[in-house]
């Protein structure tokens, strides 16, 4: 699978306790997106954020939070892009979805060391 050295960026930022279908939003996300042959996809975990209610999650000891923010990223091109976004709107319940352009330098699986099998 190849990204155009022109492709585009997807984020997107949900809640970990954000489910769909009895499973965590993350998951199916990741899961759909490798279904329909995606170029990868990167859950990143925040450990402090907040977002459209404005209220505070964070994993500080003494305010230990369930709900931790989450970022999706996942970069391909375009047109593949466009084509999970109305997949993507009937998962999610609330959350933000952000598209940027970017240019691809390298995509490439791990090339094995002289000697390995």
């Amino acid at each position: 699978m190849e990204i155009p050295h022109d492709a585009v960026l997807l984020r997107i930022f949900i809640g970990e306790s954000d489910r769909w279908h009895h499973q965590p939003l993350y998951e199916a996300i990741v899961l759909k997106a490798r279904e329909m042959h995606l170029a990868g996809a990167t859950v990143l975990r925040g450990s402090m954020g907040f977002g459209k209610s404005s209220r505070l999650h964070t994993a500080k000891i003494l305010r230990l939070s369930f709900d931790l923010p989450l970022v999706i990223e996942i970069v391909d091109a375009e047109e593949k892009i466009q084509e999970f976004l109305p997949i993507l709107n009937e998962m999610m319940q609330g959350g933000l979805i952000t598209i940027e352009k970017v240019k691809c330098l390298q995509y490439r699986g791990k090339q094995p060391a002289p000697g390995d099998k």
